[in-house]
């Protein structure tokens, strides 16, 4: 596998609903892509590089700009048997995971059809369908959030979580657990809360959840730690696991019990199943986060879910959830049981509808 050019486009797409957190509200993406020109084929892959450094540090003009001036020129050029050797060639560049993942993930799809394999078993997959959960933002108010859960969980999804902040928490949790006292309920903090709100945290517990996901800050390992020792609730850490020593520290110091694994935040596939085989030893189960991706991340979201480890519905939903026509088709669809079904198609399974890409497209580079 030669890379002979690496091409960077920005696509602007409106979310049929905004998606709020305690960062903010969103109501249309900036899409970052990244096709990979190789000998033989490309390969498609999506930063999930947000508009705004508030997730991360990264967002989508420093992705753009570290791809085109020192990650693509690493690997172009290069001759690699496997797409997992390119993380070696970008090594130089500290941090830009997210940046990273999307030309790392482009070669895997490469990788695939040049195999001819479809990724889910490329990537060590061995479940023929993922059970799907859906994440759900802050609403403008709590019957909206309310009808909102009713509408997803009579479209089948297994897990319903809610992003919650100060001001937005026990008593939403209070009225979904009244209304729907059995379903897989779990909530998302994003980092809003602080070890001084030790026994507001705690009144966590009462509602059974599934877990708590990154509660504090969202660099920080040892205080969830401390957290998880005062809580019955399970943590669940996100934004702290960048790479497989992270996802190391959290197990040796009891920082969580369940882990959340997004490729872009890691580096990309090869990071991602370190992680899984990492918590796979050590019975901690892993499930598949969500960044608002197109059908393009989605499909790599799909093709990751299918590792033996992840036990927990993902946010891995339907491309209709969030946009009025996806860039992939099939579009992403989910079961009326609230699963997706993998199949023994070469690459990704999905096809890029490149017409509709190119319609959406406000700026593009190809990097040779």
């Amino acid at each position: 596998m030669k890379v002979e050019a690496v091409t960077i486009r920005e696509l602007r797409m409106p979310l049929k609903y905004f998606f709020e957190t305690s960062f903010g509200r969103t109501e249309s993406r900036r899409v970052l892509l990244v096709t990979a020109h190789c000998e033989g084929g490309d390969g498609w892959a999506e930063c999930v590089a947000s508009d705004a450094p508030f997730f991360s540090y990264e967002w989508i003009e420093t992705a753009w700009l570290t791809i085109r001036e020192f990650l693509a020129p690493a690997i172009i050029g290069a001759k690699m048997s496997q797409a997992r050797e390119s993380a070696a060639l970008m090594s130089r560049v500290r941090g830009h995971n997210m940046a990273k993942a999307a030309l790392e993930n482009a070669l895997w799809d490469v990788e695939a059809r040049q195999k001819q394999q479809p990724l889910w078993k490329l990537l060590g997959g061995t479940l023929n369908e993922i059970a799907c959960g859906v994440s759900i933002g802050i609403q403008d108010s709590h019957d909206q959030l309310l009808d909102k859960i009713d509408t997803e969980l009579h479209a089948g999804y297994q897990r319903i979580k809610v992003k919650v902040k100060p001001g937005w928490d026990l008593e939403v949790l209070s009225k979904i657990r009244e209304r729907w006292p059995s379903v897989m309920l779990s909530c998302d903090a994003n980092s809003a809360y602080r070890p001084s709100d030790l026994e507001h945290l705690r009144k966590f517990d009462e509602f059974r959840l599934l877990m708590i996901e990154q509660p504090l800050w969202d660099d920080d390992i040892y205080q969830h730690s401390r957290l998880q020792r005062e809580l019955k609730t399970s943590i669940c850490l996100d934004e702290s696991i960048r790479q497989v020593r992270d996802a190391e520290e959290a197990i040796d110091l009891g920082a969580c019990r369940i882990m959340n694994i997004k490729t872009g935040r890691v580096g990309g596939f090869s990071e991602a199943i370190a992680i899984h085989d990492l918590c796979q030893k050590h019975g901690i189960p892993v499930w598949c986060g969500g960044m608002l991706e197109t059908g393009i991340g989605r499909a790599h979201n799909v093709a990751l879910s299918t590792l033996p480890n992840f036990r927990l519905p993902g946010d891995v939903s339907a491309s209709k959830r969030y946009w009025a026509e996806d860039i992939v088709a099939p579009e992403i669809e989910v079961s009326p049981q609230g699963t997706i079904p993998v199949h023994d198609i070469t690459g990704t399974g999905y096809e890029v509808k490149t017409e509709l890409i190119q319609k959406l497209t406000v700026r593009a580079e190809t990097i040779r």
